[in-house]
């Protein structure tokens, strides 16, 4: 893995920071913008968080730990899945750090996901996140 290839999403959504950071923790809100995930956590730094769902007609479990918690700023945690083929080590989790900042009556959105191990897998990971923000993004903008 390289610390050095950071996968990159960003976003600017129609609405209040706050009603996208409580998009960003409430799970119900979770499930529905993140591939149909259901997230455990109490939201707390060091806390677990999990998350669980099938993806592509494979059952999984990527599990991590939030690292930084910031209301209404910034989320960052760290993320593995069983699905990358990697062991269940240090050296394959993710840093996920997830910013917002307010633009008058809009968000923008910054998120990066560090130790991909190619320029494959980098690119991979941006495509995921930004069908994911897309989607956050529809679902901010219609509420």
């Amino acid at each position: 893995m390289d610390k050095e290839l950071i996968a990159k999403a960003s976003i600017t959504i129609k609405s209040s920071t706050s009603h996208v950071w409580n998009a960003l923790t409430d799970p119900t809100m979770i499930k529905q913008y993140m591939f149909g995930a259901n997230a455990i956590s109490d939201w707390k730094e060091g806390s677990s968080i999990l998350w669980k769902g099938e993806w592509q007609g494979k059952l999984f479990e990527d599990k991590g730990v939030i690292l930084h918690y910031e209301p209404g700023q910034t989320l960052q945690f760290n993320h593995y899945s069983p699905l990358s083929g990697q062991p269940d080590l240090p050296e394959n989790y993710h840093t996920v750090t997830i910013q917002l900042s307010e633009e008058g009556a809009h968000t923008h959105l910054t998120l990066t996901q560090d130790n991909n191990a190619s320029d494959q897998e980098r690119e991979h990971s941006e495509q995921n996140w930004n069908m994911m923000l897309r989607t956050l993004k529809q679902l901010m903008e219609k509420s």
